[in-house]
């Protein structure tokens, strides 16, 4: 057990292992991908690799850096992108269809979530509704059978399995018919630099760190 514990918490080179259940659950784990070494790292993963890395160095200055103004901001950063921009529009709204707003409002709730750092509606939309459709198998967008670390975390440095498993994005023609959600895709990391050119340019580097870090 304590084996396999370790294999599913760590085994950063990837390679197949040995099958082996997940702790507390059904599901069991056939093979782990490359998350590292020996794979292909297409400019998007290279991207997203440089965004969590500088956020996690800007999170190390967060201690030295506070103030209440800043907390302020990083507060009103979670309502905005996460609850609103994450949870009410890139979920409920766009991948579930559980509600509907004026298209002005779903642009502007969604553009909040497009700050959250979640990568573009399009495709944050398109791995979820896959990941209902495959849950917990081979087409799952982030299935825990190749993984913890996949699932968790190593599916978003790895575009080539979206690649590989649904290039085309065909559960997403509503989002990609309308040429907001389009932009969005395009240019979706212009839109993370310009929020901290304007959190540095209103507070300095405390607003760049608690606003890009919350």
């Amino acid at each position: 057990m304590m084996r396999k514990l370790l294999v599913l918490l760590s085994n950063s080179n990837g390679g197949n292992q040995d099958n082996y259940k997940i702790p507390f659950s059904n599901v069991v784990v056939i093979g782990t991908r490359n998350y590292f070494w020996g794979r292909k790292w297409r400019n998007v993963d290279i991207q997203v690799a440089s965004w969590f890395l500088f956020v996690h160095i800007l999170a190390l200055f967060a201690p030295f850096t506070f103030t209440w103004d800043s907390f302020f901001i990083a507060f009103i950063g979670y309502l905005l992108t996460g609850i609103l921009g994450i949870t009410l529009s890139y979920h409920r709204l766009l991948s579930h269809h559980s509600l509907k707003l004026p298209k002005w409002l779903e642009y502007t709730f969604v553009y909040f979530g497009v700050l959250a750092a979640q990568r573009d509606p399009i495709s944050w939309v398109s791995a979820h509704r896959y990941h209902h459709q495959y849950v917990d198998t081979n087409k799952d967008a982030h299935s825990p059978i190749n993984g913890f670390w996949f699932s968790h975390m190593g599916w978003l440095l790895d575009s080539g399995y979206m690649v590989e498993k649904y290039a085309d994005r065909k559960n997403a023609e509503d989002l990609k018919k309308q040429t907001f959600y389009i932009i969005m895709q395009k240019t979706y990391m212009l839109h993370l630099y310009g929020c901290g050119a304007i959190l540095y340019a209103c507070g300095g580097f405390p607003y760049l760190v608690w606003g890009m870090v919350w």
